[in-house]
């Protein structure tokens, strides 16, 4: 059978909840994670295979309407709302179906058989297991900043510095300053490529210039390497043989 690998974006838990159960009772259905923040979903449905998503419309940070349109056709959409205004302009998007809360077991299941004719058989489908992920430079996250939201490739981030409950991400086109904390970037950006070095700084070990006396020079910046990170930061430099 095919499994449908989803997600759920909504940002009241008691509807996260519901349909969690909805999808654990759905033998073609995978749940991968819930999101009541619309930007951080985004940032996962770019970075892994969502073959669907479960979102709200009517979201704080982001509206499902610009998700689908941000994420460009990568994940097929089911909108939850509690507003049938939304379902012609659904539809406009090429959106899987429309439901309208509260959501029946029997009409949550309708759609998502809607959603799995969608999908080829397992037979004819592209190999896109976990054994192969997106690669590192076609990775990207959303932030917003501006009163807009922004697209940050990975490969362009230099380090990410911590501003007290804002963070700005320097990048080779420019510094992106916006309102997030520094464990949650770190949880986001891929190990990988990216180390924790002071409690105000991430840095691309790519990127980096030169290391001298627990100094990081990357460009310009002079980044200091805290002594509650170093031992970690230094061990994977060592395993890598850059030492």
């Amino acid at each position: 059978m095919r499994i449908l690998n989803c997600i759920i974006v909504d940002d009241e838990p008691l509807q996260g909840e519901l349909l969690s159960d909805y999808i654990n009772k759905t033998p073609f259905l995978s749940l991968t994670g819930t999101y009541s923040n619309p930007l951080e979903a985004l940032t996962v449905a770019q970075q892994q295979n969502v073959d669907l998503i479960f979102s709200d419309i009517q979201m704080p940070e982001l509206s499902g309407i610009q998700f689908i349109q941000l994420l460009s056709g990568k994940s097929k959409f089911i909108f939850i709302t509690a507003y049938p205004n939304y379902a012609l302009q659904g539809y406009e998007l090429d959106v899987v179906d429309y439901l309208v809360k509260p959501v029946s077991f029997e009409r949550f299941l309708k759609a998502a058989n809607k959603a799995l004719q969608l999908f080829p058989p397992l037979a004819l489908q592209e190999d896109k297991k976990a054994g192969n992920p997106v690669s590192f430079n076609e990775q990207v996250i959303f932030v917003k900043a501006d009163y807009k939201i922004i697209k940050i490739a990975l490969p362009d981030i230099l380090f990410i510095e911590g501003l007290k409950e804002y963070i700005a991400i320097h990048t080779t086109k420019g510094k992106v300053i916006t309102l997030q904390t520094m464990k949650k970037m770190e949880e986001v950006l891929p190990l990988s490529h990216f180390s924790r070095v002071h409690k105000s700084f991430i840095v691309a070990r790519d990127k980096i210039d030169s290391i001298e006396r627990k100094r990081i020079f990357i460009k310009n910046n002079v980044i200091p390497i805290g002594e509650t990170y170093d031992e970690a930061f230094f061990k994977i430099l060592n395993n890598n043989q850059l030492l």
